[in-house]
């Protein structure tokens, strides 16, 4: 019985053998799938966290687009304040002293060369001019009565110095010698005198002359400061020695437009050049005019040129006196760059812009500007045309940051890319292209 039993238990322990053997291979298996499933989920995790830290890494560095700076191609538009003045612009003084009689022209009138303007009453005048005239009727009375004087005496030397010797002694013929060339000094003293008095009645004459207030070219009459009865006293005009005068006349058939120009501009102004006078009560009207000539020097207390213009205005519709715009057409100048607007950088340095380095990376330079073309803006120095500006830089932008370019093939002047290249250069593209070093 119990052989029996030991033979049953061999049998079945037999039979287990094979099974547990079984068993352990599958645990194997299973630790082995296990152990593999781990270290795929360790490297999985591993490339993942890389790949992140790269995503961020490049996220780190801002993506800029730029642009070239490009010359001043266009002809630019100077518009500076001017002062119109007639072509002939004088003020009319008396010469004499006296009262206005009269006076023809008022404001305004139109009067030609040597036409009465008015005229001056001057009793004083007047009265020395007569003694004056009566002064010389009496100098040349006198000139008869010594040139009489003269001829008698020369006659007596004659006789004396032809009379034969013995007949007068030679005391005598001196003495006749001397009445002779007495008379005849008188005579030009006398003469003297009438030259003395002919003067003086020619200037009272000439003084005479001026109670006549004349226009001293055609024009128009721009003020009168004197009425009838007025008190004048020469050079002067009116009242006292502080007075106006008398009347205004202006030449207005051209009109001379005078104008400062800033010295940094003044090279492209010459002679013969045309520009535009836009006045404030013709605001649709623009009137030609033509630069004469310049004062070739600079003015040292304000650095500006003074420049003449010339217009024509056969219609008098421009009036001396006037405030105009004058506007200028410039050429080009080459040496001048330009950027937009949108590149500029306001900081406690002053203006400045971003410029994109050979290694990408930022380089801030200071300029400075000219003109505001409106979306773009002169640049006078700091930038050359092969400088890569950055547009809209962002406000944590600094020197030496490394870049991304999103613009790489951009044409020089345009602006930052879109469409296409905002996807190409999408943070979440696979294709971003990234430049580090």
């Amino acid at each position: 019985m119990m052989l029996q039993v030991d033979k049953d238990l061999q049998e079945i322990a037999s039979q287990l053998r094979p099974q547990g053997r079984t068993l352990r291979i599958a645990g194997l298996i299973a630790l082995a799938v296990a152990v593999a499933a781990a270290a795929t989920g360790l490297v999985l995790r591993w490339r993942h966290e890389a790949a992140v830290t790269q995503w961020t890494a490049t996220q780190a560095v801002p993506v800029v687009s730029f642009v070239m700076p490009q010359p001043d191609g266009k002809a630019s538009r100077l518009i500076l304040p001017g002062d119109i003045q007639a072509w002939f612009d004088a003020p009319i003084y008396a010469r004499v002293n006296g009262f206005l009689k009269n006076w023809y022209f008022d404001y305004g009138a139109h009067v030609k060369a040597g036409q009465l303007l008015a005229e001056i009453e001057a009793p004083d005048l007047d009265a020395s001019f007569a003694a004056s005239k009566a002064r010389l009727t009496n100098s040349k009375a006198v000139v008869n009565v010594r040139e009489a004087e003269l001829e008698f005496a020369k006659t007596t030397y004659e006789r004396w110095r032809n009379s034969p010797k013995g007949v007068v002694s030679v005391q005598e013929t001196t003495a006749k010698k001397g009445d002779f060339d007495s008379a005849a000094a008188r005579l030009n003293a006398s003469l003297a005198d009438v030259n003395v008095a002919q003067s003086e009645v020619d200037r009272l004459a000439a003084l005479e002359g001026f109670k006549r207030v004349i226009a001293p070219f055609d024009g128009v009459v721009t003020e009168r400061n004197t009425d009838i009865g007025a008190l004048i006293n020469a050079g002067s005009g009116v009242g006292g020695g502080t007075g106006p005068a008398l009347f205004r006349v202006a030449d207005v058939h051209e009109m001379r437009t005078f104008v400062q120009v800033p010295q940094r501009m003044s090279a492209g102004i010459h002679e013969g050049q045309k520009a535009g006078l836009h006045l404030p009560q013709f605001p649709d009207k623009s009137f030609e005019a033509t630069v004469a000539t310049t004062a070739r020097a600079i003015n040292q207390s304000a650095r500006t040129l003074l420049v003449e213009l010339h217009a024509d205005n056969p219609n008098g519709v421009l009036q001396p006196g006037s405030y105009t715009e004058v506007h200028f057409d410039l050429p080009p100048d080459p040496n001048i760059l330009s950027v937009p607007t949108d590149t500029l950088i306001f900081r406690q340095n002053g203006l400045e812009v971003a410029v994109i380095g050979e290694d990408d990376r930022i380089a801030v330079k200071k300029i400075s500007i000219g003109r505001n073309l409106g979306s773009r803006i002169e640049v006078l120095s700091g930038l050359t045309p092969s400088n890569r500006v950055v547009v809209s830089p962002p406000d944590s932008l600094a020197a030496g940051d490394l870049v991304r370019i999103a613009n790489e093939a951009a044409p020089s002047g345009k602006g930052p890319g879109s469409g296409a290249d905002a996807e190409e250069n999408s943070p979440s593209d696979a294709k971003t292209t990234e430049r580090t070093r």
